[in-house]
């Protein structure tokens, strides 16, 4: 279980087992975090996000977002006295993008490759 502040990569092997029904025949997770309560899962295929809602977490909202409809993205490193970095994805003809927060668990230049790997 993870607390405040303890955002990291999780295995893409276990991920794999957790998110299997999400994925397509042959998909393959990539890299996968966890953020606080929430899940990025990066296949070959697409980004899935996945944001568990309300108290207790059973209520969960499963993102996809075909890599070819993020149209750009940028990253916000953590600073001396903002320590979350924040990740943002604009999707294909929407002004407002995706916010993602990741506390100092996660390398968000690692992300950020990961990303640019996939969109082109």
């Amino acid at each position: 279980m993870a607390l405040f502040g303890n955002a990291h990569a999780i295995d893409p092997g276990q991920a794999h087992q957790e998110y299997g029904r999400l994925l397509g025949q042959g998909e393959r997770v990539q890299a996968a975090f966890l953020l606080i309560r929430d899940t990025m899962l990066f296949t070959d295929r697409r980004l899935i996000m996945i944001d568990k809602q309300g108290l207790t977490g059973k209520k969960v909202e499963y993102h996809s977002i075909p890599y070819r409809s993020i149209s750009h993205f940028a990253v916000e490193t953590a600073g001396h006295f903002d320590l979350d970095a924040e990740l943002k994805i604009w999707i294909s003809s929407n002004p407002t993008p995706l916010e993602k927060t990741f506390t100092k668990g996660v390398d968000i230049y690692e992300v950020q490759a990961i990303l640019t790997q996939y969109v082109s």
